[in-house]
């Protein structure tokens, strides 16, 4: 099992962290006492059954929890001792930062009912002691990222880096081929109406195959307005991933709509998905009305 803690300051963006790393595949579970790890890292050990075993998980631990976050480094320390492997990730931003983010969204800092001042604010000096208090943490971590003038996607893309080593794995695309008399495909980001081009349809010997039939992809892309109409929408895609990517979308759905959903926009969204992939981004199919009827 792939094991990450991660921890740091208050406000430096551990639940966008979480939100990232469950969308490149990790199981994230937050605010566990410290103590409960290694519990919980040898149950999913001796689990049975390999088809149900966690293999990647982010454990997020901080001042949230109060007098047990102390316990964070005798649970790290107890961790290695089982010779369990793991990599501790430091979320931090600087003072003044993390003050304008806790004013902005108006919540209370964990530490704040916890904090003596001698008339200074409140939050600050609640800050202030959050960092006194993860010095020893922050010296363990095997990764640091300030998040002080990063927007939340560019964190999201920071850790996709680190965990996956592709920035594009942030992006899971969805490609669809559906049939319009079958009704719209209302989930999709993008719908592109493929009813313009040549229909295998009106051959007989090519009407009870399907677009996964080279026959019907040989028919459907032997025809000039085909191969233009796919080449410009590559070309569009291309173009607008990498702008979905950097706005921090994490799911995408392509929709390629014919008639029936049977010939032409199979073949078609088939063409796409192996496009992206290609690309490097992370690219699923399915065909709703493949098996419906004919267009």
């Amino acid at each position: 099992m792939e094991l990450l803690i991660i921890t740091g300051v208050s406000g430096a963006g551990k639940t966008t962290a979480i939100s990232a790393l469950e969308d490149i595949g990790f199981y994230c579970i937050d605010n566990m006492p410290p103590f409960l790890m290694d519990s919980f890292v040898q149950l999913c050990a001796v689990t049975g059954d390999k088809e149900k075993r966690l293999s990647r998980v982010a454990i997020v631990t901080d001042v949230r929890g109060g007098t047990m976050f102390l316990e964070l480094r005798n649970a790290l320390d107890g961790l290695r001792s089982e010779k369990t492997s793991f990599k501790l990730l430091f979320l931090d931003a600087d003072d003044d930062e993390i003050v304008r983010r806790y004013k902005e969204t108006r919540r209370k800092h964990p530490l704040a009912d916890k904090t003596q001042t001698n008339g200074g604010s409140l939050l600050a000096e609640a800050v202030k002691e959050e960092r006194h208090m993860l010095i020893p943490i922050r010296a363990l971590a095997d990764y640091i990222v300030d998040t002080t003038h990063i927007s939340s996607a560019q964190l999201k893309e920071r850790l996709t880096m680190l965990f996956l080593g592709e920035a594009t794995q942030a992006l899971s695309v969805h490609c669809m081929s559906f049939g319009f008399k079958y009704g719209s495909a209302s989930e999709a980001d993008l719908v592109f109406d493929v009813r313009c081009l040549p229909n295998p349809f009106y051959i007989e010997e090519l009407r009870p195959h399907t677009g996964l039939d080279q026959p019907v992809r040989d028919y459907v892309f032997s025809f000039e307005q085909s191969t233009v109409f796919v080449d410009k929408l590559l070309d569009m895609i291309d173009f607008l991933l990498p702008l979905y990517l950097s706005e921090g979308k994490s799911h995408l759905v392509i929709a390629i709509g014919c008639t029936g959903g049977k010939h032409r926009s199979v073949a078609i969204a088939e063409r796409l998905c192996k496009h992206i992939i290609s690309h490097k981004y992370r690219a699923t199919i399915n065909h709703r009305d493949i098996s419906k009827g004919h267009g």
